[in-house]
């Protein structure tokens, strides 16, 4: 069964428990339900289940869709792009990504020929993975951090290497793997000697600075 349907159906079955068992319920449709717990209500993937809407998988599946159309304009992957970055904030969806066969896709924006298309897919990369391991893994998994490094060091657009850098950071912080792969990616004039603790943020934090001299450097 669809989850935002199963969702609406144990609400409705709730409802109906509270309806025979509580008389103002039924009199009182607006009244407050203090011994609730919070959250009770119907999410926003029952919501659209009942209104017939596309759920945030489809919605992310349609965005990657678009990304990918060879005749679309670049104003139009922009927004879809921007859909998609909008949709994975919330950690749910930044977690379908992997269910849903997006990081590959994904990833592979990072090589387009257009640099907002390699901005947004960075961007994309970033909001994803922050304060959220299971995409931190997937991450890793698809192999995108010597990429990153790439484009954070050498790409000849300014915004492009700022995004990409924002997707590191985002990716090893409180991540130990991604860190060493980090490490490891960097050319050996930058690399830090030793081992990099991923939870201490002001060792991430000169790391990263690191990065950003060396991305400044490349620029000019």
């Amino acid at each position: 069964m669809d989850p935002g349907m199963n969702q609406l159906l144990k609400w409705s079955i709730e409802n109906s428990d509270t309806t025979r068992n509580d008389p103002t319920a039924a009199t009182d449709p607006k009244a407050e339900r203090q011994d609730w717990p919070s959250g009770r209500g119907l999410n926003q993937e029952a919501i659209k289940s009942l209104m017939g809407g596309p759920s945030d998988a489809e919605l992310m599946k349609q965005s990657m869709e678009a990304i990918q159309l060879s005749d679309l304009s670049l104003e139009n992957k922009m927004v879809a792009f921007d859909n998609l970055e909008q949709l994975i904030e919330n950690v749910d969806n930044a977690n379908n990504l992997a269910s849903l066969g997006l990081w590959t896709p994904l990833k592979a924006q990072l090589a387009n020929d257009e640099a907002d298309m390699r901005r947004m897919a960075a961007w994309c990369m970033g909001t994803a993975v922050q304060n959220n391991v299971k995409s931190q893994e997937r991450l890793l998994a698809v192999d995108a951090i010597p990429t990153l490094v790439k484009l954070a060091l050498e790409d000849p657009n300014e915004h492009v290497r700022r995004k990409a850098i924002y997707a590191l950071s985002s990716e090893t912080r409180n991540y130990p793997p991604a860190m060493k792969d980090l490490v490891q990616a960097l050319p050996e004039e930058i690399r830090p000697g030793g081992t990099v603790d991923a939870g201490d943020m002001d060792e991430v934090d000169r790391v990263i600075d690191v990065i950003k001299r060396a991305s400044s450097k490349g620029s000019s």
